[in-house]
């Protein structure tokens, strides 16, 4: 039998801080388009990320060979999932107003479109992160597209001071 691995191995904690250097920055930026807050003020991305680096460093014995990064995600979408279904009774929709460049999104469609364009997970793979009918993933997915490829449609601002021409 192996001896279990303290929290005070030194060559486990150097492994895991070279992971957290390498792949913070972009777990951060995906946590701050799924919660859309701005970049410069996202506190609720950097508690995901903060809770999901902290599980991923309690499994990060037991990940053998598993890529970190996917682990790590996987946990992260989770969270971010989970938080929003729970607090809202079954809603899957977020406690405050979005902010960020996805904001007119529901929170599912800016898990799935994250998670499929920023992250790059296929659709069937997508799928089985979330739990999902691939069917479902793909709606969600071209929603989502439209949503951000169509901006609303604001009237035309009213000009003052000109008749209309008769017809």
């Amino acid at each position: 039998m192996h001896p279990r691995r303290t929290s005070d191995d030194p060559a486990r904690t150097r492994e895991f801080e070279a992971y957290v250097a390498g792949a913070g920055g972009r777990l951060l930026h995906t946590a701050t388009l799924l919660t859309a807050e701005a970049r410069n003020d996202n506190p609720r991305a950097r508690h995901l990320v903060t809770l999901a680096l902290a599980h991923t460093y309690a499994c990060w014995d037991r990940l053998h060979g598993e890529d970190p990064y996917d682990h790590t995600r996987q946990d992260l979408a989770a969270r971010y999932a989970r938080g929003a279904w729970h607090r809202h009774g079954g809603l899957l929709r977020s406690r405050s107003r979005p902010t960020g460049p996805l904001a007119a999104l529901a929170p599912q469609e800016r898990l799935v479109l994250v998670i499929r364009l920023y992250e790059g997970v296929d659709g069937d793979r997508t799928a089985a992160l979330l739990g999902l009918p691939v069917e479902r993933v793909r709606t969600i997915f071209n929603r989502a597209m439209a949503t951000v490829l169509s901006p609303a449609r604001r009237p035309a601002p009213a000009v003052s001071g000109v008749k209309a021409v008769p017809s």
